[in-house]
């Protein structure tokens, strides 16, 4: 029978396997980085962002330009998209709650100009919807989505220079915490 020494150690051995084992699952469970094309500088926060040119779902080119002064929160998503379809009325309400204080909520779809124009005629939105292009063209590795997670978002300051990414799909309190202090 081991002693009080024992015992702690015996503990002390499953607390680091558990912390451990969180750790290795963590990593496991994240897409592979993909690789980075030659001449393909991926943006990270404080670096001037990317003058991305795309059309809207009518063919209209854009560029990201156009937004400069405001808080813009970019948000790539995709029609096939679970998280993101359900992450898209929260991003409408946002933009309605803050637009007064110079926020702009700029949606770019990694997907067929086709399916997105079908998918928005029944799910409209009142913030501008960008076309990306397919996966292969992905514009959002520019802005560090080096995984391929959708949804990705990326806040852009006032004067153009990356706050903050982030992969995955938002809650409602998450969101308006990551906006906020920007505003």
């Amino acid at each position: 029978m081991p002693g009080r020494g024992g015992h702690l150690l015996i503990v002390l051995v499953a607390v680091l396997g558990a912390g451990l084992g969180l750790l290795v699952g963590s990593r496991l469970d994240q897409p592979p980085e993909r690789p980075v094309p030659a001449g393909i500088a991926v943006l990270r926060p404080g670096d001037a962002r990317a003058d991305l040119a795309l059309p809207d779902i009518d063919g209209a080119p854009h560029r990201l330009s156009e937004w400069d002064g405001k808080l813009v929160l970019v948000n790539f998503w995709a029609t096939w998209c679970e998280p993101c379809r359900e992450e898209m009325p929260l991003l409408d309400r946002l933009r309605g709650r803050y637009a007064q204080d110079g926020l702009e909520v700029i949606g770019i779809a990694i997907d067929d100009a086709g399916a997105v124009r079908e998918y928005l005629e029944h799910n409209p939105v009142r913030y501008p919807i960008l076309i990306g292009g397919e996966e292969a063209a992905n514009p959002s590795l520019v802005f560090g989505d080096t995984r391929s997670v959708l949804p990705y978002s990326v806040l852009i300051g006032r004067d153009g220079k990356l706050i903050a990414q982030r992969a995955g799909s938002f809650s409602a309190s998450g969101l308006a915490d990551w906006i906020k202090p920007h505003l």
